[in-house]
């Protein structure tokens, strides 16, 4: 598990290249804000996290599966990570952010599709 990204990973570095194609302005150090989203713009006043399936538990995605061994201590870790980040985007939304979640997945095989919903949820909406 060592080896596995924390950040800068495939997916978010293709999400940062579709917000930049749109035209949008953005931080990726964002350790001050609940959560800590990926990218944000606190003056547009929204969030991205780009959730990894694994650790943040996509829903029937194969990449989400539970390691056999210690399988109670991996569900109590998930459970965990999944109620972090719902407080986390709770505070970012009470904050008045817009919070937007890309999965993995997702962007990595349809990255199209998120470009549409990001456009469709970042910029319509300003």
């Amino acid at each position: 598990m060592a080896g596995i990204r924390q950040k800068d990973t495939s997916a978010e570095r293709l999400v940062r290249k579709i917000l930049s194609s749109l035209g949008l302005s953005f931080r990726v150090r964002n350790r001050d804000l609940p959560g800590s989203p990926d990218v944000a713009n606190r003056s547009r006043a929204w969030a991205v996290f780009v959730h990894g399936c694994f650790w943040h538990r996509h829903a029937a995605c194969p990449r989400s599966s539970t390691p056999k061994r210690n399988r109670a201590f991996w569900e109590e870790k998930f459970r965990q990570n999944v109620a972090r980040d719902r407080r986390a985007q709770a505070a970012l939304r009470k904050a008045g952010y817009r919070v937007v979640i890309v999965w993995e997945c997702e962007v990595l095989r349809k990255p199209e599709r998120v470009a549409t919903r990001l456009e469709r949820r970042l910029l319509k909406a300003t």
